[in-house]
């Protein structure tokens, strides 16, 4: 069984959603062996498959 979430843009965050994104401000980034920090080289490197646009900018919380 697989969950499917869906964000309409210009729908406002629930009570909940603002929670949990305030909680997640307060946790460190952790790295592993899986998903290992970038250096400064890699990140200098980092192209955007979709380049962001005016529009998408807006719509990010």
């Amino acid at each position: 069984m697989m969950i499917r979430k869906e964000y309409v843009p210009g729908t406002p965050l629930t009570q909940e959603q603002i929670e949990r994104l305030d909680d997640l401000k307060n946790h460190p980034i952790v790295c592993d062996e899986d998903c290992p920090e970038m250096t400064d080289v890699q990140l200098r490197r980092f192209k955007r498959v979709h380049p962001r646009t005016g529009q998408e900018e807006k719509q990010i919380v």
